[in-house]
């Protein structure tokens, strides 16, 4: 391929079988965008420059494209014409910068998330290798209702390509359909966006009216059949939305295991595109790992697990879990039923057991919080073990506080620390304490008064419950044998 390459990528239509108040091509597909994954596959084409076309919902379309390629140049279609018009409005967006697209000019659609960079790289390295002034991305399907067929004559050259609406009952029997990705010669398609006409029934431009522009120039056009036909299939509903999320995800998961991961059950499994995963993890049934994940070798995640933007240290394990942005040490083990919320850090060899939620606290390594405990604003030093019911109360009513539990500090059931409160190390609490003053490295805080004893409480407060019968019943058997 020539390093002359221009990809247009239209993004203005406004979807509006998908009824949402969201724009089509910004729902989301295994964690990206549908158009965050076109423009994924065209930048590793490496083009010199990408126009997107943006209309419907600019306002949110237009920041979501330069936030993932910032250097893109946004041509606006204030009224959509079809297909032909925007991109006019892109190689005018190109020449008002005092450039003229030269090479291959590459039309690809933001709604069509399947698609890979290698299909794209090979379609047009062929288009200039045939030299030819128009290339159509076509497949072939079983069942090719609703697609524009592709005419060719009987040498294979194309002659043109047929709305099903006008084609003829012969034309319509062809399985080779038109995807609507095509690649132009630069020279000629500056030359044909302005011959264009709009007499057809819907009073649209059509791109693919530039193949009989060609044809009629005596220039080549030519095919590019692709096996993987998915890859070019539109979304424009949430069914679709569905069917194509499943196909990404099979893909995905697919991937993952040839490259040495154990997924149980892939059918029960959710990879999104930006997670990460070493060879040898394994992944148990009813996991989703989502955003940017990522899990280090021999890490054990699920069952029934969700990670979001997460990191998962080596041989980790993580059950029966919900977290996000958390990031997981090597060896530690989480759940199950643990909630880990964003800030959370546990360090080598830790545990974050069952019930048990974090926010914003950092574990120390080999620091445990076994079960059944709210540890919120908080870090805990390495080794030290916080006993089971222990509350973390960070809150005031006005301002979150934070509590500092120092090393090889052990700390006893059912605590509260009235945060902001800071426990020494080797230092130790009693069961039941409420600490709400810092605890000196090394001492053992106490809060509880000594016990007392109400001799006989049930019998004369709770008289004829069943609680009282019982009271009564075992003190006789007491003084009988005394």
């Amino acid at each position: 391929m020539s390093g002359e390459l221009t990809v247009i990528v239209l993004a203005a239509g406004g979807g509006t079988r998908m009824r949402s108040k969201t724009m089509k091509v910004l729902h989301p597909v295994a964690g990206r965008s549908m158009v965050g994954h076109v423009l994924a596959a065209v930048q590793e084409v490496q083009p010199r420059r990408i126009v997107a076309v943006v209309g419907h919902q600019r306002d949110q379309v237009g920041p979501h494209i330069h936030e993932l390629v910032p250097d893109a140049l946004l041509a606006v279609q204030e009224e959509q014409h079809g297909t032909g018009h925007a991109v006019r409005i892109a190689i005018e967006a190109v020449t008002a910068q005092g450039e003229t697209p030269e090479g291959t000019v590459l039309v690809a659609y933001g709604d069509t998330p399947l698609l890979e960079a290698e299909s794209l790289r090979r379609f047009a390295a062929e288009h200039e290798a045939a030299q030819r002034a128009v290339s159509i991305l076509s497949g072939r399907l079983d069942d090719p209702h609703g697609y524009g067929r592709v005419i060719r004559n009987g040498e294979g050259e194309v002659e043109a390509i047929v709305e099903e609406k006008d084609a003829t009952e012969e034309q319509r029997a062809i399985h080779e359909i038109n995807s609507g990705i095509l690649a132009f010669d630069a020279t000629f398609l500056v030359d044909a966006l302005p011959r264009l006409r709009n007499d057809n029934a819907k009073g649209e431009y059509y791109l693919t009216d530039t193949v009989h522009l060609a044809r009629e120039a005596g220039l080549h056009v030519g095919a590019h059949e692709i096996d993987d036909v998915l890859q070019t299939e539109g979304v424009n509903d949430r069914v679709q939305l569905a069917r194509t999320g499943r196909v990404m995800n099979d893909r995905i998961v697919t991937r993952w295991m040839q490259e040495g991961v154990t997924v149980m059950d892939p059918a029960t499994t959710w990879i999104d595109a930006d997670v990460v995963l070493r060879a040898d993890v394994t992944v148990l049934p009813g996991v989703q790992l989502l955003g940017t994940t990522v899990v280090d070798e021999d890490a054990v995640i699920g069952p029934d697990t969700t990670l979001k933007d997460c990191e998962i240290g080596a041989g980790a394990r993580v059950i029966r879990t919900h977290g996000e942005l958390a990031v997981i040490g090597t060896g530690a083990s989480v759940g199950p039923f643990a909630y880990l919320r964003p800030g959370t850090t546990l360090g080598t060899d830790g545990k974050i057991g069952t019930f048990v939620e974090t926010k914003n606290a950092q574990l120390g390594d080999g620091a445990k919080v076994p079960h059944l405990s709210y540890v919120g604003d908080a870090e805990v030093g390495e080794g030290t073990n916080i006993g089971a019911g222990t509350i973390f109360a960070n809150y005031d009513g006005v301002e979150k506080n934070r509590t500092v539990v120092g090393r090889h500090a052990k700390t006893g059931a059912n605590n509260t620390f009235v945060a902001p409160v800071t426990i020494g190390d080797g230092a130790g609490t009693a069961g039941g304490t409420v600490v709400r003053r810092n605890v000196p490295p090394g001492a053992l805080a106490v809060s509880g008064g000594p016990q007392r004893n109400l001799e006989r409480w049930a019998l004369s407060k709770r008289a004829g419950t069943p609680q009282a019968d019982a009271a009564a019943a075992a003190l006789d058997g007491v003084e009988q044998s005394d």
